[in-house]
């Protein structure tokens, strides 16, 4: 049975915007209604008269906007870093769960450059739950292969903090299983603009010709260069914005809007999430002229 918290919008690359007044729309009925999936080949049953097109394959690379977790502590009267303290099982849990999905990488949104603009003690908190994930979670991860990483700046973070963020990815490095990137103290915008700083300072030091400057020599130049874009990005909590995360590597991602709050997020919504993604890429393979960017 499908869980109550499941995504009731969907809006990604290619989807027409929908507006804050309008009425949700069950998930598995975006954009359009259509009967539950069949094999390949087959009729549905609502109507042999059209086929449904055939699933596509999973996405390679998942990246998670974590909304959600100070409203599900106020829900239940407790202070924000009880829910954050969540968040962070919930993040590990998700991890498991993509792993048995076969996901190769996955990105979380940990931190914002934004986030400074909280309270201090709520800052702390999510400072010491950090530090936290890493001490209980960091042997097990290792153990199965994955490899950590952190995007984001370390001015500002602790010393301690910025110690053990050098210690995890380094003693990850060489893990060929799942790739887990952490978005700490990291802003999209601010990716970007030091990208086009670097490519302004090369090509006025006379070490790039400007007219060489592509989309995909630019992104060589993004913190996120080593790792290949995401193809599914969901957001926990209900909102419906990207807040600055993966901005210029999300050009063409399936974008999930979903409402459950991100501690209520599970196994279950990944697997609904990822048979979304599956229907919508299906689709594009099935109608060429509707593929992302066209």
């Amino acid at each position: 049975m499908l869980s109550p918290l499941k995504p009731h919008l969907a809006v990604g690359a290619g989807s027409a915007s929908v507006s804050a007044e309008s009425q949700p729309v069950p998930f598995s009925l975006q954009p359009m209604a259509i009967a539950p999936q069949t094999r390949s080949g087959e009729s549905s049953p609502a109507g042999r008269e059209k086929q449904l097109p055939p699933l596509a394959e999973g996405p390679r690379h998942i990246a998670f906007i974590m909304d959600g977790n100070r409203r599900w502590a106020h829900k239940r009267g407790e202070a924000a870093s009880h829910g954050h303290r969540a968040g962070v099982e919930t993040l590990r849990r998700v991890i498991d769960a993509a792993k048995e999905e076969n996901i190769p990488w996955l990105t979380f949104y940990a931190f914002s450059t934004e986030n400074w603009n909280r309270s201090a003690a709520e800052v702390e908190a999510l400072m010491e739950l950090a530090l936290s994930f890493s001490r209980r979670h960091l042997d097990a991860l290792h153990e199965g292969g994955v490899r950590l990483r952190v995007l984001g700046e370390r001015a500002g973070l602790s010393d301690d903090l910025a110690r053990r963020i050098e210690e995890a990815e380094a003693r990850t490095r060489g893990n060929e299983g799942m790739q887990v990137t952490l978005a700490f103290n990291y802003s999209g915008r601010c990716d970007i603009a030091r990208a086009a700083r670097a490519i302004a300072e090369e090509a006025a030091g006379g070490r790039l010709d400007p007219r060489e400057v592509t989309a995909e020599r630019f992104g060589a130049y993004l913190a996120s260069r080593d790792m290949p874009p995401p193809d599914l990005l969901i957001r926990t909590g209900g909102e419906r914005r990207l807040s600055n995360f993966l901005l210029w590597e999300s050009a063409y991602a399936e974008i999930l809007f979903v409402d459950a709050l991100w501690p209520d997020f599970d196994g279950e919504g990944l697997r609904d999430a990822i048979g979304e993604f599956r229907r919508r890429r299906g689709r594009a393979d099935a109608y060429p002229n509707r593929a992302a960017g066209a």
